[in-house]
This record gives C-alpha cells, structure tokens and sequence, in this order.
C-alpha cells in the first residue's frame, strides 16, 4: 500500500480524543500487514510488535491516533446542540463550518452563523467561544434525543484532497500521518532481522493530554522511544523560522529529549541522505515524547516530526515525501549497526 492510500484509508475514520475505536480499528487493520502482534487495549491504544533477537532491547515508536473535535454537552428546547471542545479546535474557523455528529447513527449539522447583515461591527470582530456555538441538524429537541446525548462525538467535516506536488489535505492528518510515517518504517523493516523488539504504538487522546503514550510507555517499559507528530509548516503568515513542506523530517531537540538520539538521527540523516531540519524547543515539546521520556524510571526520547501547515482545521496539509522521510529515518535508526539488508 502506498503512503497516499494509507494516509487515505487512516484519515477516513473518525476518532476525536476518547472516542478513537474506529480510527485504531483502520489502524489496526494496516498493522497487521506487517506483524502477527496487534492488539487495542482498553484505553484506545493500538500496538504491533515487531520481534527481535533474544534479548534485544525494546524500542517504541509512538504517533497518536486521535483527532480534534467536539463533544455534545446538552440539547436545548430550541433542538439546537450546544458543544465543548476535545482538543484545541481554531475557534476562528467554527461559524458556519459543516459538522458530523456521532450518536446512534452519524448525522450531519452546521455551526449556526448570525447572518452579517443583522451582526453588530463589534459581533463581527469577536470570536465567539467554543460553547457559545449552537448546532443545528433540523430535527426538533423531542427527535435530536431520540439520536444524540450528552458525550457523543463531533467531528468537523472535510474531505481528503490530493494537491500539487506531492501534498495532500485532509482533517486529522494530525497525526494519522505520523501514524502513515510508522506504517513507512514497518514496511522497510519487515523481514529484516532487527537489532530491536519494535513496538509500534498508535495512542489515544495525545488531543487532551497525552494519557494513552504514558499508559503504553509504562506497560512497555521501553529501553528507547521515538515520538512523530506534525509540527508547523511554512505558510502565509508563518515565520521564515519554519521548515517548508517538502524539507524533510524535523529532527527534535528540547530538554526532555536525548541529546544522543538526536545526534545519531541527525548523522544518520546527512549520512543517508534522508531530507531533514533540526527543530530545536526550550521547554516542553507538545508531543507525547513529554509523558514517554519520563515514564517507567525513564527512557530515552527522541522526537521526529512532520512539517504541516494549517494545524487544527479540516485543511490540514502535509507533502507525502515527509511523511516517508520521517519513516526512512526511524528504520534507518533501528537497522544503524546491522549490515545492509540483512534479511531473518
């Protein structure tokens, strides 16, 4: 399977924080392609192991499988929705937006907007809080209860879209593409006798805290871990500072990450000749890497990240030959002291 019809297939599910099932169902089902040893546990988390040799040291590899979205709060009498936020949702995108509710069967709704010709200037210029937003399905109060309650899931509706140059758009693609990154690495490792037990790791609710990695990362007590998320792109309005799209995998230095790992990755990506930047934070990462690094006694971190532009909307985009340069570089860390392609 190519990294476009991954990236497809992954980001078709839903999966807001809490509520990932469906998404670490496709997940799963791409896992198995490549190890015997899938499973999703009671959190959400889906795993893979990659075995191997006797006593070989563990290594996870970690992007979370949760997206962005809503959840349903109360009906009110008027048979409109009103929401709370499952992550970090751009509050500047949400009137008028197109929305999925998922209650007892999936039904479609719409941020309602006050109509620009009866708003005030100062109406205008405000952006309204998540839970000042009413949506609207068309069913009256008595119905919409019949179908939804309080803790169903909302997702904002988008398609996938191939653009120019290798980029594609699609919501959720924070992290399913850091998920398509790892499903990369599998495939190139898979028949190779590894140096590692790979425990590849989708987990849940990264969007609300990070708590899926921290369970995942204590139940495997890991000897290393590389974390992949997206990270921010160059793009109107974004800093010269950025990668563009198409630069490569962003290798990650920060505090909570191991100054070794990022210089072996970083050599082994002027070696390989794999695309890449170095992205380099003073405080926390943001990512899951902030709750693996300090789990089980800790384990040593490294972060590797995707360049994506316009995070947190239904247009998220990245450049597919990123998400297979991060992928090269994880499998070329893993196979680093092995002979080349050496096969099991």
């Amino acid at each position: 399977m190519t990294t476009l019809d991954t990236l497809k297939t992954l980001c078709a599910a839903p999966g807001v924080a809490g509520e990932e099932f469906p998404a670490a169902e496709a997940a799963a089902r791409l896992l198995r392609e490549v190890s015997d040893a899938v499973e999703i546990d009671a959190f959400g988390n889906v795993t893979a192991a990659l075995p191997g040799e006797d006593g070989a040291p563990v290594i996870l590899l970690d992007a979370h499988i949760d997206q962005i979205g809503l959840i349903v709060t109360h009906i009110e009498e008027n048979g409109f929705l009103r929401a709370a936020s499952c992550g970090g949702i751009d509050r500047r995108l949400m009137l008028g937006q197109e929305v999925r509710i998922l209650g007892r069967k999936p039904l479609s709704g719409v941020v309602a907007a006050k109509p620009p010709h009866l708003s005030t200037e100062e109406e205008r210029e405000k952006v309204p809080e998540i839970t000042d937003l009413a949506i609207d399905t068309g069913f009256s109060a008595e119905t919409l209860r019949e179908l939804v309650r309080p803790g169903d899931r909302i997702t904002l509706c988008g398609e996938f879209s191939e653009l120019q140059n290798g980029c594609v758009s699609s919501p959720s693609l924070d992290d399913r593409a850091g998920a398509a990154a790892i499903l990369h690495a599998l495939r190139l490792l898979k028949g190779k006798k590894l140096p590692y037990t790979v425990c590849a790791l989708f987990s849940a609710q990264e969007e609300t805290g990070g708590p899926g990695a921290a369970v995942s990362a204590f139940r495997a007590k890991p000897d290393e871990a590389i974390a992949v998320d997206v990270s921010f792109a160059r793009s109107e309005g974004v800093p010269d500072r950025f990668p563009r799209l198409g630069d490569g995998a962003m290798i990650g230095i920060a505090p909570i990450l191991n100054r070794g790992m990022f210089d072996e990755l970083l050599a082994l990506a002027k070696e390989r000749g794999i695309p890449h930047t170095i992205e380099a934070m003073g405080g926390s990462t943001g990512t899951n890497a902030d709750g693996i690094a300090p789990a089980a006694g800790g384990v040593r971190t490294g972060l590797l990240s995707i360049p994506q532009r316009y995070m947190h909307t239904p247009v998220e985009a990245v450049r597919l030959s990123d998400v297979e340069a991060v992928g090269e570089l994880i499998a070329a860390y893993i196979l680093r002291d092995m002979a080349e392609g050496e096969e099991e």
